[in-house]
């Protein structure tokens, strides 16, 4: 939903305040350090047609810094993916391989599954 709709959609219909200025509801969530963050990888293949998908969870920060993560994920296995509501897919089966790489970028990782 685009700023201004947001915006009219809220409680205050009209303000003759001229320095009023509208309350934003949503909390700013602050990503951790690398360090403090335990990622849980796991291969899931439930309603994927059978095909396997390896994912990433437990990531706390912005959506901005997840799709960074992603990328690198992506870009270091050599497949496609995507990042979205604090779960990263990674096409294909590379639990181990996603696990070292991750702990090479300083996050602490649990494997499930």
């Amino acid at each position: 939903m685009e700023d201004w709709k947001k915006k009219l959609s809220s409680k205050t219909v009209y303000s003759t305040n001229p320095n009023f200025v509208f309350e934003s509801e949503e909390e700013v969530i602050e990503t951790l350090p690398k360090h403090q963050q335990t990622l849980y990888v796991s291969i899931d293949r439930k309603q994927r047609k059978g095909k396997s998908v390896t994912l990433i969870e437990g990531f706390v920060g912005k959506e901005t810094d997840l799709e960074t993560l992603a990328k690198l994920v992506k870009t270091k296995c050599g497949v496609g993916g995507s990042a979205k509501d604090g779960v990263i897919l990674i096409q294909g089966e590379f639990k181990q391989k996603i696990k070292e790489i991750l702990e090479k970028e300083t996050y602490k990782v649990k494997l499930k599954g």
